[in-house]
């Protein structure tokens, strides 16, 4: 009678340094989103669920964050879906464009309620995390969440300063509030739960935080150790994705297992020390990161076509939420980005360009498109008019044939030309064109932007 043998796994080989430097290399560009994220929300000058509302635009004093925004007006709001599920109510807009991008804590975007998606009208959204069971309301639609952390970056469509106040009504509109005091339809309560109230608009201004370091700024002072413990903790209530597993599965190889502690003093030297050199690597490969590794380059241009939606491409989640956490799907906005002249040249306020979009070949948008000048540093450029971007709201003017032309330099062009100004500082500047809703010959690469030449 013969024995029956059972297959027996390997064990595994006992770790080295090399391969634990590899591993934390791999492993912090992962996780790096996630911690950013974390502690951002944990910088964010306003409660949870509760929307932080900006009232006006940035001017050229601004430097709280780079290449800021002149054409919406922003309504943020960090969520915690940990208890319940929290319903985004929003007004009849009727026109007006406007976008609730929805971010999970990895920095995926998993939804867009808005112009483009759900229309203009009255709608209510119920945004839950990835532990809740339970029965949601007709009156609301579900949006479910694979993590319990959500930004939401609302971005409401402004013409100017003119249209601050309309502006402010619908923002005082935008709801947040928890699934079980959201009322049923047809019952008393229903009317005023879809109504603003002062609570929620009292919150909403809230004075920036100026005591700490940029969320970037403090991930990276952040040791191996506090890093990896931090996302390990985060990984349970964020869980990672079935197509995560391979790097969970290294990770665990350090120790890191999702929601366990993690102590690195527990490890070897030799491991600690790998690890330590495995981060410091990490960390130079994203700050060596630059837009033109991020983006088709086009005439000069940068034109970010893939972002929002990751996958498995870590390299360039981590790089994205380094330069600008929060990216959009091209679906909702492209952002093409130059620093370059049609002949590489750096841009440089010692010269001047025309930027010449040809009959019918304006930005293919259905919202809107605009051209914002930045100084070196990425911020808001001071100049005679208070302008910092042209776009299809402003009153350009086009030649017979429909030719715009956009003139870039420093000096004023004087009277007849003066519309179509761009004002650009005296030393390095650079352009990012923003077009919101953006038609299908920009996602297709159909219409590419002209190239900035020197006159």
């Amino acid at each position: 009678m013969s024995e029956s043998h059972e297959s027996v796994a390997p064990a595994p080989q006992p770790l080295n340094p090399l391969e634990a430097e590899a591993i934390a290399t791999l492993g912090y560009i992962y996780g790096y989103p996630l911690v950013l994220m974390d502690v951002s929300r944990a910088a964010w000058p306003a409660p949870v669920n509760q929307f932080d509302h900006k009232t006006a635009f940035p001017d050229d004093k601004f430097t709280d964050v780079v290449s800021p925004n002149v054409d919406t007006l922003y309504s943020i709001a960090w969520l915690d879906l940990g208890k319940e599920p929290i319903v985004l109510g929003l007004p009849e807009l009727g026109r007006r464009y406007y976008t609730m991008q929805l971010l999970d804590a990895w920095s995926n975007v998993i939804a867009s309620p808005g112009t483009r998606t759900t229309g203009n009208g009255k709608g209510a959204f119920a945004i839950v995390g990835p532990g809740w069971r339970g029965e949601l309301p007709s009156s609301v639609e579900a949006i479910q969440a694979p993590t319990n952390m959500v930004w939401i970056i609302g971005r409401t469509y402004t013409a100017g300063k003119k249209d601050y106040d309309a502006v402010h009504a619908i923002q005082r509109q935008y709801r947040l509030v928890p699934l079980g005091a959201w009322a049923k339809p047809g019952d008393a309560a229903a009317t005023a739960a879809t109504a603003p109230k002062a609570s929620n608009a009292a919150a909403a201004v809230v004075p920036p935080r100026s005591d700490a370091a940029p969320p970037v700024v403090q991930v990276d002072k952040l040791g191996a150790g506090p890093f990896f413990a931090r996302l390990t903790k985060l990984m349970k209530a964020n869980p990672p994705t079935a197509n995560d597993e391979p790097i969970v599965h290294r990770l665990a190889r350090l120790g890191m297992e999702p929601s366990a502690p993690f102590d690195l003093d527990r490890l070897p030297p030799s491991i600690v020390d790998a690890i330590e050199g495995g981060v410091a690597a990490a960390r130079a490969r994203l700050h060596g990161t630059t837009v033109a590794a991020l983006a088709k380059p086009v005439n000069g241009w940068q034109m970010p076509l893939d972002l929002g939606r990751y996958g498995t491409n870590y390299g360039l989640r981590a790089g994205v939420a380094l330069m600008g956490l929060g990216a959009n799907l091209a679906e909702d906005a492209v952002y093409p980005a130059a620093d370059v002249d049609a002949t590489g040249q750096p841009l440089s306020g010692e010269n001047r360009y025309l930027l010449r979009f040809a009959p019918g070949e304006l930005p293919p948008v259905k919202a809107f498109w605009s051209i914002t000048m930045y100084n070196d540093k990425h911020f808001l450029v001071a100049n005679p008019l208070g302008r910092y971007a042209l776009g299809d709201r402003d009153p350009v003017r086009a030649e017979p044939d429909g030719t715009l032309d956009i003139l870039i330099q420093q000096e004023d062009p004087g009277p007849q030309r003066r519309s179509n100004w761009l004002p650009a500082p005296a030393g390095g500047f650079n352009l990012v064109m923003r077009l919101y809703y953006p038609k299908p010959a920009v996602l297709d690469g159909t219409w590419t932007p002209p190239a900035l030449v020197r006159v």
